[in-house]
């Protein structure tokens, strides 16, 4: 069972991706690209809990699936998600101008359900695995 600093480390993870899906949820209709890159990072930062849960080197990358393949197999994250790209797409594309087409706000409403599973996923593995903070709160 983790320590106390390191379940401490956990639900500063979880308040971080979930305080960036809320800011994805509320931000589909106004700059989709900020819900974009807002539901990435809620992804991104869920996913590095469990990271944080088992006392594993966090990396400073935004690949989803790089990030999910660090995971032990049992994480249901590993098997329920095969392909993150899609997600892991918008942590640059969604940031600068170039030749690739400005999300639209039904790329904003995938990206948010997507980044709402994942997180969900996160949670309960979290919880089934000895977690006991980082329950979720709002309207998801």
């Amino acid at each position: 069972m983790p320590d106390e600093l390191t379940m401490q480390e956990t639900a500063r993870w979880l308040r971080f991706a979930k305080e960036d899906l809320d800011g994805a949820t509320h931000r589909q209709s106004g700059v989709p690209r900020h819900s974009c890159l807002l539901a990435q990072q809620s992804a991104e930062k869920a996913i590095k809990s469990i990271l944080a849960f088992l006392d594993l080197r966090i990396p400073k990358s935004h690949d989803l699936d790089m990030l999910k393949n660090l995971l032990p197999d049992e994480w249901e994250i590993k098997r329920r998600f095969d392909d993150l790209s899609e997600l892991t797409f918008w942590a640059v594309e969604s940031r600068y101008p170039g030749d690739l087409p400005e999300a639209t706000t039904d790329d904003a409403k995938a990206a948010v359900l997507l980044a709402e599973e994942i997180l969900i996923s996160v949670e309960s593995s979290l919880r089934k695995h000895g977690f006991k903070g980082g329950h979720r709160s709002g309207n998801h």
